[in-house]
């Protein structure tokens, strides 16, 4: 087995890995015997924290992430028992994109529906971590806690996290939780984190930490930015789209780009490795969500969880993608 580390799942006895693997290119990247692959090609390297959600295929192949995954488990092996399961509910599942009533976000009666459907397309029991994909403007969090209750007490649901949720809905959330009493509440937060991206430290990681929530940054290389985009582009191996060509046509964020590239090429580290070995030394950090399309980019993450940044390189990224600072001082003085 390749060398990989694990901590608990915020304030529970979860031990789950410092890579989670994410599922999302299964289905419309990624077919389903190589999907297959890279699932067996992580437990081998220790990775036991699996991560997907049931609008995952999208489109009209909405559901279809969660059936690769329920197939790869009925290979049978020990494959369930070994993973952490985490999958999330909101998203309207219709195929045309026109929701009946009640058929998706976090009223109890969706609550319902949605896991029984979950469980049926990964053919198992129950789900370890059942995330919320977005807040509920529309549903309190007493009707929510109450149908969460339920999927408890049938065993169909351990742990409950939250997913793009801002810092006082998951005090909130908490909050209401305490005050029901018999439930353990949001256990993790899984949001947008990176290098590029930190606005997460000014108020979600703070009350992630404050509620005992493990932080589970999605999107760690901000859509490639941070994997050597700007080398890649010279070598013609991958055009930039999405977020980093965004970033990329301002010239002060290519600027950036290319200071982050040139320093790590001094220490001879690849980018996309340092990017995911940072996001391992920031506080409340469970451990970064890995997407892997091929088995080669898949070791490379793996690598990362043996990188030693130096005090010297931690700073000299400060520098270059500095953070917020401290709430509320980073914008109240």
């Amino acid at each position: 087995m390749a060398f990989m580390k694990y901590t608990q799942l915020g304030r529970t006895g979860l031990k789950v890995s410092r890579l989670v693997l994410g599922t999302m290119n299964f289905g419309p990247q990624t077919d389903e015997a190589d999907s297959h692959a890279i699932m067996d090609a992580a437990l081998d390297a220790g990775i036991n924290f699996f991560d997907t959600a049931n609008v995952y295929g999208w489109g009209e192949n909405k559901g279809r992430t969660e059936s690769i995954i329920g197939s790869w488990f009925a290979k049978g092996g020990g494959r369930r028992d070994k993973v952490v399961l985490a999958t999330k509910v909101y998203g309207n599942m219709a195929a045309d994109g026109e929701a009946w009533p009640n058929h998706d976000k976090l009223s109890a009666v969706n609550i319902r529906r949605a896991v029984d459907a979950s469980l049926k397309r990964l053919g198992t029991d129950h789900i370890d971590v059942y995330q919320f994909h977005h807040i509920d403007r529309s549903t309190p969090f007493e009707e929510i806690w109450q149908a969460i209750d339920v999927l408890v007490q049938q065993g169909k649901v351990l742990y409950v996290g939250s997913s793009n949720f801002p810092g006082y809905k998951i005090a909130q959330a908490n909050e209401i939780a305490a005050r029901r009493g018999g439930t353990i509440g949001l256990v993790s937060e899984q949001c947008l984190y990176n290098l590029c991206e930190r606005r997460a430290e000014m108020e979600v990681v703070p009350a992630a930490q404050d509620y005992g929530l493990g932080v589970i940054p999605w999107s760690p290389l901000h859509g490639g930015l941070l994997g050597g985009v700007l080398k890649k582009e010279v070598e013609g191996r991958r055009r930039a789209s999405g977020r980093a060509a965004e970033t990329l046509a301002d010239p002060a964020g290519r600027a950036r780009i290319q200071a982050y590239e040139d320093l790590l090429d001094k220490h001879g580290i690849e980018p996309g490795e340092a990017a995911l070995a940072w996001l391992l030394t920031r506080p409340g950090v469970t451990g970064p969500i890995v997407g892997p399309r091929t088995a080669a980019q898949l070791e490379s993450a793996l690598r990362a969880v043996e990188l030693e940044l130096s005090e010297e390189l931690l700073a000299s990224l400060d520098e270059i993608f500095p953070g917020p600072g401290p709430s509320p001082e980073a914008f109240a003085w």
